[in-house]
């Protein structure tokens, strides 16, 4: 196996790196992420995940990111932190905020460059929907009913690429040096990495088939009664009608006994809700599936993305009925209206930490479709300020719009009144942080929270001042419906 950088390479990377990546490509049409998970998780025992994008008008699926044995765990609750390394853990309290140590942490290493990859190694995980408390102020932190970390992320030692378009597969070891290390006995115990993790993934691993029926009675329990939740968008609507606020998200959170396997739900999921973001976390406190459709922000070269999403219809039986619905959806005042001010929102949020007069529409109020819904979609560009960090840029757009409402910070005040529970992981995102100073990142909606044998799924609806409370109630169902039925369907 001929890897890279060869050994001579490495010797002079590791003068001034601290940091290298060992990688060996090849190709392959047969071999998918989904079954190299399944083949490596009976060996995986710390924790892992799987990150599939969909990019494209004709959805192809062009990247896959699978990671393993962790490095470093990084894990917060809020002010305290806790770092661990091969096992050990340090714990603190920050006296800043929790990303400013995130910052510090990947500060510390000095990576040797890998040209074109997507993702060049870095934390992945979550961030949970309430670090937004030590930047705006929204109230008193309410009851966690799951006890959850605010921020889980894991640095992967080992990373596979899976290039759908170019049938390309890489596979990473990543490899922290540390002073008076045997350069020569690192380099070929990395090379023997890399062909064990080849070997395990070439071998052909039989997945079970994915039934489409269940005789399993579930009882679906939600965080609102039917009635009370009817009451709290009146509640919402009297604050829009008092000029407090022009738009709120509020959510429902349902829940179900689980006892199956998380990655089943997981591949029930990429076919009942293929999604531009579909993620699956294997956490050791929390596992985490999903299939958002929404972007919260990326960083590529210096240029930020986001793509709000406002406005929803379900989806027709048939090709005649989904375009009246897309043609009423895009002709409805209420959707439109409350899209173009999302939209103008999301400009704001980039323009704190855009380069002046770069923030553009180049996607203006599109309707994408899904399995259960259709959306209005659009998308704005910026270049991204000097001297302004990645999470930085992040937190001008945290949470987004989309899942909070418009002012923002007294819409998140208003939510923190009128649901009954601390959101936790719930309109967070999921996403990479790279070492080169990119990220990509989702927003945590249509996904499921396993933990203590139940199954959590949240779902959020935009109150504006004619809203009908029985057709939001409505869809918060139609949103929740792919997770829920992908739940069921893998329980034992």
């Amino acid at each position: 196996m001929r890897i890279n950088p060869s050994f001579k390479e490495f010797i002079s990377l590791a003068k001034k790196h601290n940091l290298i990546v060992f990688s060996y490509k090849f190709y392959s049409d047969w071999i998918n992420p989904v079954s190299s998970y399944y083949g490596l998780s009976k060996n995986i025992k710390r924790d892992s995940f799987l990150l599939e994008s969909v990019e494209g008008e004709e959805k192809v699926c062009r990247f896959s990111f699978l990671g393993f044995c962790p490095l470093y765990i990084f894990k917060t609750r809020g002010k305290d932190i806790f770092i661990e390394k091969n096992k050990k853990v340090f714990s603190f309290q920050t006296k800043k905020h929790p990303l400013y140590e995130l910052k510090r942490l990947m500060q510390k290493f000095k990576v040797a460059p890998k040209k074109n990859l997507r993702f060049f190694g870095g934390f992945v995980g979550y961030l949970g929907y309430d670090i937004i408390r030590f930047y705006e102020p929204i109230g008193e932190e309410l009851f966690d009913p799951l006890d959850t970390y605010d921020i889980y992320l894991i640095l992967p030692k080992f990373l596979i690429i899976f290039d759908h378009l170019k049938r390309e597969i890489e596979i990473l070891s990543f490899s922290i040096l540390e002073e008076k290390k045997d350069l020569r006995k690192i380099y070929f115990q990395e090379k023997d990495n890399l062909e064990k993790i080849y070997k395990k993934i070439i071998q052909p691993y039989k997945l079970s088939s994915l039934a489409f029926s269940s005789s399993v009675k579930v009882k679906v329990k939600s965080n609102f009664k039917k009635r009370d939740f009817l009451e709290t968008v009146k509640k919402a609507k009297k604050y829009i009608k008092e000029g407090e606020i022009i738009q709120l998200v509020l959510s429902q959170n349902f829940s179900l006994e689980f006892k199956g396997d998380p990655f089943l739900v997981y591949r029930y999921l990429r076919i009942l809700n293929p999604s531009p973001y579909m993620f699956y976390l294997n956490f050791s406190d929390v596992k985490l599936c999903g299939s958002s459709p929404e972007m919260l922000l990326r960083c590529e070269k210096g240029i930020l993305i986001t793509h709000p999403i406002a406005g929803t219809r379900k989806r027709g039986e048939n090709e005649e009925e989904d375009k009246k619905l897309e043609e009423s959806l895009i002709n409805d005042p209420k959707e439109r209206a409350e899209h173009i001010m999302l939209l103008d929102l999301a400009r704001n949020d980039l323009g704190r930490v855009a380069k002046e007069a770069t923030v553009e529409v180049p996607v203006f109020m599109k309707i994408e479709r899904f399995s259960y819904v259709m959306h209005i979609v659009s998308e704005v560009r910026a270049k991204l300020k000097k001297g302004i960090n990645l999470f930085e840029a992040l937190i001008s757009c945290f949470p987004a719009g989309t899942v909070s409402g418009a002012p923002k910070v007294r819409a998140m005040q208003i939510i923190n009144e009128l649901e009954p529970h601390k959101r936790t992981i719930y309109a967070g995102c999921v996403g990479y942080f790279s070492f080169t100073n990119s990220f990509d990142t989702c927003i945590i909606i249509r996904t499921i929270i396993f933990k203590n044998n139940c199954a959590y799924v949240q779902a959020g609806a935009g109150i504006v001042n004619d809203s009908k409370p029985l057709n939001e109630y409505k869809e918060i169902i139609n949103k929740a419906k792919a997770a829920i039925l992908a739940v069921i369907l893998a329980n034992k």
